[in-house]
């Protein structure tokens, strides 16, 4: 049949504008893959009669991407396992691969010939294999998918890949919990470290210490305004509860099935306030009365700090004991962080504990603390992640240290022989402005837009070309959420700050180039946060580290 010629143009235009789409979509994807070669061919067809294929490692990643694709197209596809490894079928399999993945969460992923094929040695590259696939499909409902013609070869720079979440200072629901997992796997991390006791709550279920919960998950008010502002004014309402063990389990396995390994972190021997309201005790009076901190900022200022006692390193033994039978991490963090000397110094107990047990200081009683526990988790097959203030004493390697100083207190840390994670406060505090607008949601100090994080690169300058760069293991972003008490607020603050850090941690640093992440941030992610509901801070393009500074709260 002759077409005419203005049906013909119609033809051509539109078979061009979806050339286009599909390429836009490959060029597009965060974070950006180490290889995009598109090939000749036609796209790859996929509609209700399409079949997810899986090799027996990725059952339940079929089913997660099964449920996505439903969630963003509306397409319904069965999932059946690999029957035949050799002749591939048509429509999408997962594929475990050693070879054409030939490191740990590396992917490839390969559209043509009527299939795409995910080939991994393990389920994070098949996870971040799926979340590319998804970024090659469009975000609305239809019938018939297409899939261009490319292969992607893809694996992160960096091994850890995190990003933390406080729920100590606000407690969030369970289903938001959920959806912050989701966005960690759609920018391929691989770790959440989950942050669930500190001074202002205790969150996570103690069967054997159960005044845990009943004491220490409940404050009686929350200050209002900055932890800045004077005179400093409080609610009346009392805050609090926490995460049931159940609960926790069913987070676990969700977080599992995305390729998410989820680190808590419970807090000591300082940031006990929550414990020590609950056991007095444990403290260093232990006949005194305290209450679940209301206000924040406890370093030097109030008493939250455990004394060394027996029936203390009981508690911690048993304690530990029970979380780590709890969460399959082979980490579990113990912060270690802003402990106040002061108590101790001023424990007539705590000296003559020093003293006994041959200590140098209260320094060294901080690293009794640390490695006592560190033995209680060696025994449960664990390693300790702490802040890097547990290295103020002389303590051994085996700790993990987790450095929110500066690029030096990191490059320091390995040259000591320790593995590092770095979150320095600039620009890995997620709880810091994003913006120099008086008028902008309040946060708790300092500036960190999302040109800062995407251009933070987690290897030390000192370090470059030493042997002990080896022990960089990757970074993460920290979120504090003194001042972000809901849902949307801790979305405003993350996003797309955590779309940059996606691409600073898994992205080849000569591949990455801030105006070219804009404008892959502009078509693929903006019309994603709306696709997900998810709040976000919008006048991200206005400001930037060189943007002139204004006096901030």
């Amino acid at each position: 049949m002759k077409l005419h010629p203005c049906k013909l143009l119609l033809v051509l235009v539109l078979g061009l504008t979806s050339c286009l789409a599909q390429g836009q979509r490959a060029n597009s994807i965060i974070p950006k893959p180490q290889q995009v070669t598109v090939l000749k061919g036609q796209p790859v067809k996929l509609s209700a009669k399409s079949i997810v294929y899986y090799e027996a490692p990725f059952e339940r990643q079929a089913v997660y991407l099964q449920d996505q694709l439903k969630s963003q197209t509306g397409l319904q596809l069965n999932i059946s396992k690999l029957s035949n490894a050799k002749n591939l079928p048509k429509g999408i399999v997962l594929k475990y691969d050693t070879v054409a993945a030939n490191r740990p969460e590396m992917y490839v992923l390969k559209s043509g010939n009527g299939t795409v094929t995910l080939r991994a040695q393990d389920k994070n590259g098949i996870v971040y294999g799926v979340q590319t696939l998804l970024q090659l499909l469009p975000l609305e409902q239809s019938r018939t998918l297409s899939v261009e013609p490319v292969t992607i070869k893809d694996y992160p720079r960096f091994a850890y890949r995190g990003m933390h979440l406080d729920v100590s200072r606000h407690i969030f629901p369970l289903e938001f919990i959920k959806k912050y997992i989701d966005y960690l796997a759609f920018h391929k991390f691989n770790n959440f470290h989950w942050h669930l006791t500190d001074d202002q709550g205790w969150r996570i279920e103690i069967k054997s210490y159960p005044k845990l919960n009943s004491i220490g998950s409940w404050r009686n008010a929350t200050l209002i305004g900055h932890f800045k502002d004077q005179p400093a004014r409080y609610d009346s309402t009392r805050y609090g509860g926490f995460y049931t063990q159940d609960e926790i389990r069913e987070i676990i396995a969700y977080a599992d099935q995305r390729g998410i390994n989820i680190i808590p972190e419970i807090d000591i021997p300082g940031h006990s306030r929550a414990t020590i309201a609950a056991y007095p005790e444990f403290s260093t009076k232990p006949d005194t009365t305290w209450n679940v901190a209301t206000t924040w900022g406890m370093y030097n200022r109030q008493n939250n700090v455990l004394a060394p006692r027996p029936e203390t390193f009981k508690f911690l033994k048993t304690l530990f004991e029970e979380v780590a039978d709890l969460f399959p991490s082979p980490y579990i963090h113990i912060g270690g962080d802003e402990c106040s000397k002061m108590w101790w110094k001023a424990s007539p107990q705590a000296q003559e504990f020093i003293k006994s047990h041959n200590l140098k200081d209260e320094k060294g009683l901080q690293t009794y603390f640390i490695e006592q526990v560190s033995d209680y988790l060696a025994a449960k097959d664990k390693k300790v992640i702490g802040w890097h203030e547990i290295l103020e004493g002389d303590l051994d390697t085996t700790a993990i240290v987790m450095n929110w100083a500066d690029n030096k207190t990191g490059a320091d840390a390995a040259l000591r022989g320790h593995y590092v994670i770095m979150t320095p406060g600039k620009p890995m505090y997620f709880d810091h402005y994003q913006s120099q607008d008086p008028n902008d949601s309040l946060a708790i100090h300092g500036y960190n837009p999302v040109d800062a994080v995407y251009n933070f690169n987690p290897m030390p300058d000192e370090l470059q070309g030493k042997p002990a760069a080896r022990y960089i293991l990757g970074a993460q972003a920290n979120v504090w959420t003194e001042y972000m008490g809901s849902p949307a607020k801790v979305e405003y603050m993350v996003l797309p700050r955590m779309t940059a850090l996606s691409e600073a941690l898994w992205s080849a640093p000569e591949a990455k180039n801030y105006n070219d992440f804009k404008r892959r941030l502009e078509q693929n992610l903006i019309p994603r946060y709306k696709f997900w509901g998810a709040n976000y801070f919008h006048d991200y393009s206005r400001w930037t580290i060189d943007s002139k500074k204004a006096e901030m709260q």
